[in-house]
């Protein structure tokens, strides 16, 4: 059977930044900048951004493009006789799995909340009835289920319509529609009273803020954002990397990728900095300040639930462009190993997925009693870790050992198919940090987890 293709380059470069932009980008940059101090965070992040995301990135789809596979026969094609690094392949796959066990519901919550402000649901609450109307959603399972449902069967339905009449069409519109969004939100913020004061913490930088909370936690926060927000060593990136032609070289598409998941993240900012300060509320609260805080802000603002509304349904988008990345990539691995067709790829995962997110939908109340991770924890917290401590670093420490050693495909192999075509080239000189210091990062990052966790 003939691989499909994307119908262009935008499509591509839309999808892959639509699988990179999530929750990562709109939830946690922006108080994770809140904690460490603002625009020095900012400063190191887009340094690493370029230092390590980036070449991990034009090596997942250098291998996705010359095996024109998905993540588990990938490896296959391009690995010499006898060697084991499609294993590495069995993980990607359980990370992409892992990540849709929670990913899925969470989702479901900004689809609840889009769907609480549209309705007018939060209209004259007090602070502390908006506050419990949180407690309340992650208390209800049926609430919880049903939103969590939505989310995977029309995930699925996309994906079940074809690589360029559904996963590509779609994202083109949706990705559109959350640049649109953003933009009209941000500048709606910046123009509130006193949310001038809330761009200078976020835009400038103030090494004694960095100071206070310490400059070691300040780098090594940058450096796990940057890393992490590219949704790197599971093959999501991988799969388009196969589904598109050899006219560009990989490092020019990397970057744009990267600039585009970055304005969303730094534009994310610019929503939540000068509306948290407008209100002289703290921008560092982590997940309530989207469900608690900012639900009681539009409260106060005037045309508050529009404002309210277009911002869920920005998080909504946001979120949901990844999920129908790693949809397909969990299809596209389906119809790879056992030569399903589409339809049934889809329909079998349609019911794996929406089982396997169960877990995470009663860790908040039948099984809340189960706290993994010690006090006030919940099986959402498990997964989790597991994805972004373990898996996704893991997994890009071996597509990068499997790209620069003799050992695996090789960097000369690498390197020609990622200077295929036109645009920005891998240089020479990049053979010996790759090799030898990049690692060392990322290893850093694998026992930093570990060790914070």
């Amino acid at each position: 059977m003939e691989r499909e293709r994307l119908g262009s380059r935008m499509g591509f470069i839309l999808l892959s930044a639509g699988c990179a932009i999530g929750i990562g980008n709109v939830w946690r940059f922006p108080y994770v900048a809140g904690l460490y101090g603002g625009g020095a965070f900012v400063l190191f992040y887009l340094f690493f951004l370029v230092a390590m995301g980036i070449p991990v990135m034009t090596m997942e789809f250098a291998v996705g493009r010359a095996s024109r596979k998905s993540i588990i026969k990938s490896f296959r094609e391009l690995e010499k006789p006898g060697q084991k690094w499609h294993f590495n392949g069995y993980l990607g796959m359980a990370g992409n799995y892992l990540l849709m066990m929670f990913y899925t519901t969470v989702t479901g919550w900004m689809l609840y909340y889009f769907y609480l402000m549209l309705t007018g649901r939060f209209k004259g609450k007090d602070t502390e009835a908006v506050g419990n109307m949180f407690g309340e959603m992650l208390g209800n399972p049926t609430v919880l289920t049903v939103a969590m449902l939505i989310i995977v069967a029309a995930g699925i339905f996309i994906c079940s319509r074809g690589l360029q009449k559904g996963v590509e069409k779609i994202t083109k519109i949706m990705m559109s529609l959350l640049l649109v969004i953003i933009l009209v939100l941000a500048i709606h913020s910046c123009t509130l009273d006193g949310g001038l004061s809330g761009l200078k913490f976020y835009l400038l930088p103030d090494f004694s803020r960095m100071k206070e909370v310490g400059a070691w936690e300040t780098v090594t926060a940058a450096m796990n954002q940057a890393f992490f927000t590219l949704s790197l060593g599971i093959g999501a990136m991988g799969i388009f990397g196969s589904y598109i032609d050899k006219k560009r070289s990989l490092l020019g598409e990397s970057v744009n990728i990267a600039i585009l998941d970055t304005i969303v993240a730094l534009v994310s900012g610019l929503i939540i900095f000068p509306t948290c300060f407008a209100f002289g509320i703290s921008p560092d609260q982590g997940p309530k300040l989207i469900f608690v805080t900012l639900p009681n802000i539009f409260n106060e603002m005037t045309g508050g639930r529009i404002w309210g509304t277009l911002f869920f349904i920005f998080m909504t988008f946001a979120a949901f462009s990844t999920i129908i990345a790693v949809f397909e990539n969990i299809i596209s691995c389906g119809m790879d190993l056992f030569h399903w067709s589409r339809k049934k790829s889809c329909l079998i995962n349609l019911f794996v997925i929406a089982l396997l997110s169960l877990p995470c939908v009663f860790g908040y109340n039948l099984w809340s009693a189960f706290e993994p991770l010690g006090d006030g924890s919940a099986v959402l917290d498990l997964e989790d870790f597991l994805v972004s401590n373990l898996i996704l670093p893991i997994g890009s420490l071996c597509y990068l050992l499997f790209c620069v050693t003799r050992f695996g495909w090789g960097f000369e192999n690498y390197k020609k198919e990622a200077n295929t075509g036109e645009g920005l080239k891998i240089p020479n000189w990049i053979r010996i940090y790759v090799t030898f210091i990049l690692p060392v990062l990322i290893l850093f990052l694998i026992i930093q987890g570990l060790v914070s966790r």
